[in-house]
This record gives structure tokens, C-alpha cells and sequence, in this order.
């Protein structure tokens, strides 16, 4: 099956949700300029958001996390309740690092600074419409002090078994942002081998996703910064 945005295909539908306005019209103008990607509609709050995703078929929620009203979190927290299964990328500053911890916890695959250029934006919505998760860029130094802290651990066995060599080369990637395709062909292995070693993983650390997955592994020290 192609990948979403790949040639011949059809783009990435992305739904854009920002209270600013001219931050998301940006956004929006930006987007424009990709034939990869479609925005199909943008809210200014959460309450917009949830709306919006029952009246459209997205592939992937571009979500900004400080918002008047239903914030990111919240929203998060909703979409989960609800069952709503659309990928969601978050879009923070570099001083927002708790509510980006937050907001992977609530169920978030990925965060973007909303310094990146268009290209990284492009990249990660293809690779959380393909099934991938971004954790951009491969997580600051705060990121991870805040994430080793033992306050709000990420769930999890406390003494999981030991992964594979090729389990840890399938998770780095994994946290660097690539889908199982991506990967596969990284590591010249057939996709469904690496949806076996990913499955493994999440048996071993006791989680239920990927996002969890990378966090977990940050936790016990078992990828590097």
C-alpha cells in the first residue's frame, strides 16, 4: 500500500487547529505550497476541533497545545474518550516541554516546534498519517530531564525484559520519527518483521503504543540522547 503523499497518491488531510489567527493562516499558506498535503478545514479551540473531526475524514490533527477554552490537553483527553483514533501532531515552544510530556501521555504521537521549516512539517504529518510517531527534535535536554522524572512515571514494567539489538535499532527509529515502511526499508526487513520486533517491544516495556514505547525507553535509559 503507498505511503499517504507519495507520488500518485492521494495528499495528506490534515486538520489545523491554532487560536491564533495568524499563526494558523500562515500555517495554512505554508501547507499550501505542498502537494502532499491538504488542509481540509482549521479550528481555533478544542471544541472546534472535535467538531470538526466528526465532519471531516482526516488523516492527521495538527494541534497547537495553549489554547483559550478546551485547550490541546484537554482535547487530547476527549478524543480518547470518544474513540477518536485520528493521529494528533502538537505544536509547542521550546518552554512547553511538561505539556508536551502531558500531551504524548493523553495519547499525542508526536510534537513539532513551530520554529521547523516547511519540509519537517511535511515529514511529520506524512509519518503520523503513515502510522509513524515524531518525537522532533529527537527530544531536547529538558524533554528528557522532565521525562526521568519519577513524579508522573509513564506506565510501564518496572524491570521489563531486555530487548533485542534489533528491537532497540526498530525503537530508535521509531522515536526518530520513521513508520514501519520507513524502517523496514532502513533496515532492509519486511515490513511485517518489523511490526513483529515494534510488537515485541510493547510486550516487553508493558505499553500500548509507540509514543509510550519511546517514553518508557527514555525512562529506563534504554536510548540515548
Amino acid at each position: 500500500m503507498p505511503a499517504r503523499g507519495a507520488a500518485g497518491v492521494s495528499p495528506v488531510r490534515v486538520l489545523l487547529v491554532d487560536d491564533q489567527t495568524l499563526v494558523r493562516q500562515g500555517i495554512r499558506s505554508l501547507l499550501a505550497l505542498a502537494p502532499e498535503i491538504e488542509v481540509v478545514d482549521e479550528g481555533a479551540d478544542g471544541d472546534e476541533a472535535l467538531r470538526l473531526l466528526a465532519e471531516h475524514d482526516v488523516d492527521v490533527l495538527l494541534l497547537d497545545l495553549r489554547m483559550p477554552g478546551r485547550d490541546g490537553i484537554s482535547t487530547l483527553e476527549e478524543m480518547r474518550e470518544r474513540g477518536i483514533r485520528v493521529p494528533v501532531l502538537v505544536l509547542t515552544t521550546f518552554d512547553d516541554e511538561e505539556l508536551v510530556l502531558r500531551a504524548l501521555r493523553a495519547g499525542a504521537r508526536g510534537y513539532l516546534l513551530k520554529d521547523v521549516t516547511l519540509a519537517q512539517v511535511v515529514s511529520a504529518l506524512q509519518s503520523l498519517a503513515n502510522g509513524g510517531t515524531v518525537l522532533q527534535p529527537a527530544l531536547t535536554d529538558r524533554l528528557l530531564r522532565a521525562v526521568a522524572e519519577p513524579r508522573d512515571p509513564i506506565e510501564g514494567f518496572d524491570r521489563p525484559e531486555p530487548l533485542s539489538p534489533r528491537e532497540l535499532d526498530v525503537l530508535r527509529l521509531a522515536a526518530a520519527g520513521w513508520s514501519n515502511r520507513q524502517i523496514a526499508h532502513g533496515l532492509h526487513l519486511a515490513e511485517g518483521t518489523v511490526k513483529n520486533h515494534m510488537s515485541s517491544v510493547l510486550l516487553k516495556l508493558g505499553v500500548r503504543d509507540r509514543t509510550r514505547a519511546v517514553l518508557r525507553a527514555l525512562e529506563l535509559g534504554l536510548l540515548s540522547r
